[in-house]
């Protein structure tokens, strides 16, 4: 399993695509507060409750000074159809060979109905303007993640 992040390490850079096929780099993301999720797989029941509630608060979350960027180990294509088919207003970005995930500690073994696997563990980290890890939640649940992560942060309703 790779090692988990901790609030104030240095958050490691990457240079992903998004679902364009455009490279997007942390380092572009450098002055801003961003929130890194993590998920298995785009159009799956869970990781479409997830990306949608993080759709219906990123209002709230950009105004509080947050932006928001999905991962997973999707090809780009594959997220570029959940964005528009659930109009998500957020980059999602493809990590095909999970070495972000990895890098992060967002990858490894994990427990689905009994069953063990190795494979991405639905994670959140939050990176404050210096790229600095502010917050890091793993194993996370794709419902009610969202309003939990929005009361860590102090982000009123």
């Amino acid at each position: 399993m790779s090692a988990r992040l901790n609030p104030g390490d240095t958050a490691p850079d990457f240079t992903l695509s998004d679902a364009q096929g455009r490279s997007v780099s942390l380092r572009e993301l450098r002055g801003e507060n961003v929130i890194l999720y993590f998920y298995p797989r785009a159009a799956t029941p869970g990781c479409t409750t997830q990306a949608c509630d993080f759709r219906d608060n990123l209002a709230s979350l950009s105004g509080a000074g947050y932006r928001v960027v999905g991962i997973s180990p999707d090809a780009p294509a594959a997220l570029a159809e959940f964005t528009a088919d659930h109009d998500l207003g957020f980059p999602l970005l493809s990590d095909e060979d999970h070495s972000v995930a990895e890098a992060y500690g967002a990858w490894g073994e994990k427990k689905n109905y009994g069953k063990v696997s190795e494979g991405l563990i639905r994670s959140t980290v939050v990176l404050d303007e210096q790229g600095t890890v502010a917050l890091a939640q793993y194993n996370v649940r794709a419902t009610g993640h969202v309003a939990k992560l929005r009361r860590d942060l102090g982000i009123d309703s």
